[in-house]
């Protein structure tokens, strides 16, 4: 008994150690507190702005994916460089839902919230006008329409993006908002240099 008490005792000061050295080693921010922020731990140590980043940043990725599926359903008439763009933005905003799905659901928050509920108010969002206005143009005039909703929709999300890094807590969080500042500031300047040369 005497010996389990010990062993108990010293994994408890290991665990203890472990867990001071990893919270030195993430201290970034004024705003830690010396929790550790563990990428392993669906309940590693967020804010109520990666929250809200987590909520508003889903409706966002999946209306870029809708309207990038809009865009490859006009088929070979639309030009194959902004088809390529509609696929990359796919690629990298699909495992982006997933991973800000299970964010939410490891925090125990609601992967929908007033904040999403503003829907197309939301800073970059598409009106339902807009959604329409896509599905139904032609295959020539879609890749223009869609190369300009999706620069205000890239400027409305790296603007959430440039918060989350400012004000989040949740250090994976806060790595995902900075992939999103840089790799979306780079697309839209591809995508506008795209509109000039259509």
């Amino acid at each position: 008994m005497h010996t389990t008490t010990t062993r108990t005792l010293a994994v408890a000061a290991a665990l203890t150690l472990g867990f001071t050295l990893a919270s030195c080693s993430t201290s970034n921010s004024s705003s830690e507190t010396g929790s550790s922020s563990s990428s392993t731990s669906a309940a590693s140590a967020h804010n109520d702005q990666d929250v809200m980043f987590a909520q508003m940043m889903l409706p966002h990725h999946k209306q870029a994916v809708e309207m990038s599926d809009m865009l490859l359903a006009k088929g070979s008439g639309v030009d194959t460089d902004v088809t390529d763009l509609a696929k990359q933005i796919k690629a990298e905003q699909s495992p982006e839902i997933n991973q800000l799905t299970t964010w939410l659901k490891g925090w125990d928050e609601p992967t929908e919230s007033e904040h999403s509920g503003m829907g197309h108010s939301m800073s970059g969002m598409m009106s339902d006008s807009d959604m329409d206005d896509l599905d139904q143009a032609s295959a020539k005039d879609a890749a223009k329409l869609y190369l300009e909703q999706m620069i205000q929709h890239h400027k409305g999300a790296v603007d959430m993006a440039k918060t989350e890094v400012t004000k989040g807590k949740n250090t994976d969080a806060v790595a995902m908002a900075k992939s999103i500042v840089s790799s979306q500031t780079e697309q839209i300047t591809q995508m506008q240099d795209m509109l000039a040369s259509l």
